[in-house]
């Protein structure tokens, strides 16, 4: 098997989605024959560092780093043209663009992405349905069941769409300190329960709610970790003594801030799945599982995919300040019960590796190679109906917003578990 990895932003990243991308690619890599990564790479520095981080030759995209848009327009338009393309048995991307063009250049397509998009953009709609269903378009790997029902919802056969979770990278846990190791490193007050939250620190992560909860519990402290700048979340936190704001840090620092938590927070919200669109089943939680700390989250359609209150976490209603602080205040007081989620998450976490990721990807790939084209699905008045009727709606949002994203309203989450 022959693979072309197809990426449109510039590596390193320490974005999520480049994290997914090439750990995806390099484990993928080392079960496939031949590979290749089509990229942006600027001088030969550049160009062996992606190299030795993903594990393969590195094809430089013919595209220039700035503008974005001109950037990913110019990846997909010059893949075709290379030697490699035609060499490879299948063209494996996250971009819509550079699969469209994969495919009207006659080359097999395998997609994977997190995003729902014929519903955050719904006049995508049409066009989505008649990709997915082309005949060299393998399948669509989905990040989560919520997406992949997304596409369902659309009409497109369930043999062209596989739900597949990420995951993380079990080398990062070697050496992992102990929680009073890691405090003491850190100088972090080793006497008081520490809630820790690691990535992006924006308003789009639901953090305004927990500076609201950590004014009400001041005698636990909270470290936000991941800090760009100066920004709403930053200021609203200023002044609070026992929220601390951390700078963006490297992966061996980062792994030393999970290692001093009590409790790993993700901020139990539903806006950044149903307003912003912008975290599906966020990455950190697969990272989280393995720390062997107790994990608190929003009681969400994504979260209950992978988390069980009660069971591997403590799940709170979404977007309720007095349910994540008593949620806080249950998990940091009960020894006994934050030690049964912590091992119970840990457990878990053996099955949410990016080896076992790639294992999966490949069976799939290698069975859709030699399968049978899947059968069309189907499209009909009441389906252009939904479309036109959505896309009206969508053209509002942005008229209004000048967002692309159109936020899903009010996802309600399913009734709440008895407590543990």
């Amino acid at each position: 098997m022959k693979i072309l990895f197809a990426f449109e932003n510039p590596l390193p990243s320490a974005e999520a989605d480049a994290e997914v991308f090439v750990s995806t690619a390099r484990h993928l890599a080392g079960l496939a024959g031949e590979c290749w990564l089509h990229v942006p790479v600027t001088g030969p520095a550049n160009h062996r560092a992606v190299a030795v981080l993903a594990g393969m030759t590195v094809i430089a995209a013919r595209a220039p780093r700035r503008p974005a848009v001109l950037r990913h327009f110019l990846c997909g338009l010059t893949l075709p043209w290379r030697k490699e393309f035609r060499q490879a048995d299948l063209v494996y991307t996250r971009n819509l663009w550079v699969a469209w063009m994969a495919i009207l250049a006659g080359q097999r397509v395998v997609f994977d992405h997190y995003r729902p998009w014929p519903e955050q953009v719904p006049p995508l709609q049409l066009w989505l349905y008649h990709l997915f269903c082309h005949p060299r378009f393998l399948t669509a790997i989905c990040h989560s069941a919520y997406t992949l029902r997304k596409y369902q919802e659309l009409g497109i056969p369930s043999d062209k769409l596989v739900c597949i979770h990420n995951g993380f990278e079990p080398a990062r846990f070697a050496g992992h300190p102990a929680a009073e190791d890691a405090r003491r490193q850190l100088g972090i007050d080793p006497g008081r329960k520490t809630v820790v939250y690691t990535g992006r620190i924006n308003h789009k992560k639901g953090l305004g709610l927990v500076v609201e909860a950590a004014r009400r519990l001041p005698g636990i402290q909270f470290l936000l970790v991941g800090s760009y700048g100066e920004g709403p979340i930053e200021k609203l936190a200023r002044g609070i003594a026992n929220i601390r704001v951390v700078p963006f840090q490297p992966a061996k620092t980062l792994m030393q801030y999970i290692a001093a938590a009590d409790l790993l927070l993700i901020p139990p919200s539903l806006k950044p799945l149903a307003e912003f669109g912008s975290t599906v089943l966020p990455l950190k939680l697969f990272l989280y599982l393995a720390a062997g700390r107790p994990i608190l989250a929003g009681n969400t359609p994504d979260v209950r995919e992978v988390l069980r209150h009660g069971r591997n976490a403590f799940l709170c209603r979404p977007d309720d300040v007095v349910a994540l602080a008593a949620g806080i205040e249950t998990v940091t007081g009960d020894d006994a019960l934050a030690g049964r989620l912590a091992a119970a998450a840990e457990k878990d976490s053996r099955d949410f590796t990016w080896p076992v990721r790639a294992g999966r990807i490949a069976a799939l790939v290698s069975e859709k190679l030699s399968a049978a084209p899947a059968p069309k699905g189907f499209w009909n008045r009441t389906q252009s109906a939904a479309w036109i009727r959505q896309s009206r709606r969508w053209l509002v949002h942005l008229i209004r917003t000048r967002s692309v994203i159109l936020p899903q309203g009010t996802l309600l989450p399913a009734p709440s578990a008895p407590q543990p």
